[in-house]
């Protein structure tokens, strides 16, 4: 009885043993397929060439790198190209964004992720979404945007596409000539970016739907909101804690706050809605000149 328990006792060590060992060999596995993606990548960011200014200040050859549709019609998914341009600029409501070297608005999509870089928009997605790809030895020219923030994630299809901030970047199918954003707000996750890889006309990426400010910055207990842009005056001052009434309302075209606060465009805090940060010197660059009629701080 006791030599049989032994057994299999040793038996049942030998089996976890083994287990274990296999449990191992897929970890380690699976470690070194991330590592040499990992290594991959790095491998092709590092063989890219970073230029400041634009293609053409620096003598790119010409229809060799950042594509436009033909006028009046939609991008296609495009092939690599041997440069690309990241410029910091404005296009239609949206101040910065960054936009191609055709002037093309650039955007990043939600479902992606920036770290790790990761894009989720495969096949049909990215002929309506085409990827900003470059070719390795390629070379990105920078204009407004900072070199840290620009870099490379390998794609399912295994094309180099451009990141900022981390973040996958892409034109609109619908983008049909410089300057356009039809992709603004499209299903809620497409949103142009901005030069450090935010979303751009976005003034809180976490802001709720109601009540308070939904955010992780320190709120506002005070605003100075003006009639003229650039903080002119008339101004009115209001501070305090959860809502307030304006006294002049739709008058504000610029405020000055330490901190976020939620606008609305009635008073009791109802209406139209956004959350702001800080100073913003034209209301209108957010839709809300002469329509702000109460505050929420907190």
């Amino acid at each position: 009885m006791i030599r049989n328990r032994i057994a299999a006792l040793a038996a049942t060590a030998v089996a976890a043993s083994l287990l274990l060992t296999a449990c191992n060999a897929t970890d380690q596995a699976a470690g070194a397929a991330a590592s040499a993606a990992k290594d991959g990548v790095s491998t092709a960011l590092q063989s890219l060439h970073f230029n400041s200014g634009t293609a053409k200040q620096n003598n790119a050859t010409p229809k060799t790198g950042d594509w436009a549709p033909a006028a009046g019609k939609p991008a296609v998914t495009p092939a690599a190209k041997k440069w690309v341009q990241l410029s910091a600029a404005k296009a239609g409501n949206l101040n910065p964004v960054v936009v191609n070297g055709a002037g093309f608005t650039l955007y990043r999509f939600d479902k992606d992720t920036a770290n790790p870089s990761k894009s989720n928009c495969n096949d049909a997605c990215a002929t309506t979404w085409p990827p900003v790809v470059v070719a390795p030895g390629g070379k990105i020219f920078i204009d407004g945007v900072n070199k840290s923030a620009v870099g490379v994630v390998k794609r399912d299809d295994g094309n180099l596409q451009v990141t900022i901030g981390g973040w996958p970047v892409y034109r609109f199918s619908k983008d049909l000539k410089p300057g356009d954003t039809n992709g603004q707000g499209v299903g809620g996750t497409w949103f142009g970016v901005t030069p450090d890889g935010k979303k751009a006309g976005v003034q809180d990426q976490n802001q709720g739907s109601t009540g308070g400010t939904g955010t992780g910055t320190a709120a506002a207990t005070s605003v100075v909101l003006s009639d003229e842009t650039n903080f002119g005056d008339p101004s009115e001052g209001l501070a305090g804690s959860g809502c307030q009434n304006v006294a002049r309302d739709d008058a504000a075209s610029s405020l000055q706050a330490s901190g976020t606060l939620k606008i609305w465009s009635e008073k009791n805090c109802k209406g139209d809605s956004k959350v702001v940060q800080g100073d913003i010197a034209d209301l209108a660059s957010i839709g809300f000149d002469n329509k702000i009629s109460s505050v929420f701080f907190g």
